[in-house]
């Protein structure tokens, strides 16, 4: 299959405003996906929201279809919670952990993630330890296997991680997981809309996603993927009417589905705008929209190293779409503001965010174009030749 560029952009209102490389932080809505979600909010308006949701209840609960089918699961597997943060907490924080204990987790491990683990680290005494990267840049799988012992109770990895192009060879680490008998929760909020996924290839246990990332979804909106066979030995770290029963006046019981991670009250028009969005990838075809997407970022890297004082700082056997460079003599929030004077969107990737690596890389501040599939190779001329004008 090959993306017809001229309907995706067509399908795609904001194509006509800006040149839309921020796509790792959120990429810009198709047409099916706005009217969907304002459809909704619409029909809220005008009958009420508990009416609008009775009403809207195949399009809600098609979200779950729509996400197995993306991730090759179980509709009872998928959670549909507002954010991909919450969706891994969600998972994290009901694993069960104690004094010893140890997470395995990568170098380029998010901010919010490790802070998650140092929370439960303090209040628990376990312990978090960060597996090597290998001479590519990536998790050390060698490195991972020779630490595996009986005190590992958790791998938990960022499958592409926020400040570059890496993709962390998540179905080796799944491999070494399951040899293990160790849970393996992957952070796939970059990867999930731009890449194939499929939990069982990959061999993880949980993974969190985001709809406003690739998949092309609303803000607010995320999902939790957990395999059926745990999840009885997961306990949610909070409990509503929604994931538990109130079966006697001291007894509740929680459900035994992956809804057990949710809560009551939800974004109902950003659960109905999800499942378009899914839907809509999935029309164009994973396999389809990773191809353009590699070739794009391979096509933007290799223009930015002809650009005088541009320096890629991507790193990986395997680079995904988003792209990370340092200008030489130019901060990279001045870089970004100079770009959103032009109608050039891009973001800034900062040591808060993966400290761990920019440290050992001694990086500063990093800019990160990220291309979609809409994108263009005439975009790309022109974003490279903005920032030699820079």
């Amino acid at each position: 299959m090959t993306i017809d560029v001229r309907r995706a952009r067509r399908e795609t209102p904001g194509c006509e405003n800006v040149l839309h490389f921020n796509n790792a932080g959120a990429a810009l809505m198709p047409q099916p996906v706005l009217q969907a979600t304002i459809g909704h909010l619409q029909l809220e308006a005008l009958i009420g929201g508990y009416e609008a949701a009775a009403q809207a209840h195949e399009a809600v609960e098609h979200v779950y279809d729509a996400a197995a089918t993306l991730l090759g699961c179980r509709c009872d597997e998928i959670a549909i919670v507002e954010n991909a943060t919450r969706a891994w907490d969600m998972a994290f924080y009901a694993v069960p952990l104690g004094p010893g204990d140890r997470i395995l987790t990568a170098v380029a491990e998010y901010a919010s993630n490790y802070i998650a683990f140092l929370q439960v680290a303090r209040k628990t005494g376990a312990v978090v330890e960060t597996i090597p990267n290998d001479a590519a840049g990536q998790l050390s799988v060698e490195a991972l296997h020779r630490a595996i012992d009986d005190r590992v109770k958790l791998i938990a990895i960022t499958h592409v991680p926020t400040n570059g192009g890496l993709v962390n060879p998540a179905a080796a680490v799944g491999k070494i997981a399951r040899e293990a008998g160790v849970m393996f929760l992957l952070d796939a909020c970059q990867s999930v809309g731009q890449m194939p996924i499929d939990v069982e290839a990959i061999g993880c246990d949980m993974l969190s996603a985001t709809g406003r990332k690739y998949l092309r979804g609303p803000r607010g909106t995320g999902f939790l993927y957990v395999r059926q066979g745990i999840l009885e030995r997961l306990e949610p770290p909070f409990l509503d009417l929604h994931a538990a029963q109130w079966v006697a006046p001291e007894i509740f019981e929680i459900r035994p589905d992956a809804r057990r991670f949710e809560n009551w009250e939800t974004y109902y028009a950003g659960k109905i705008g999800l499942g378009v969005a899914i839907d809509y990838a999935l029309q164009w075809g994973l396999e389809a929209i990773w191809a353009r997407i590699r070739r794009l970022a391979d096509d933007l890297r290799q223009r930015l190293s002809t650009v005088p004082g541009v320096t890629v700082r991507d790193q990986g056997v395997e680079r995904c779409g988003i792209v990370a460079f340092t200008m030489a003599g130019r901060e990279a929030d001045e870089v970004q503001r100079r770009l959103s004077n032009v109608g050039i969107n891009v973001s800034v990737s900062r040591i808060t965010s993966t400290r761990l690596d920019m440290e050992a890389r001694a990086l500063p501040d990093l800019v990160r174009a990220s291309v979609h599939y809409y994108n263009t190779e005439a975009e790309i001329e022109r974003f490279c030749a903005t920032l030699a004008a820079i």
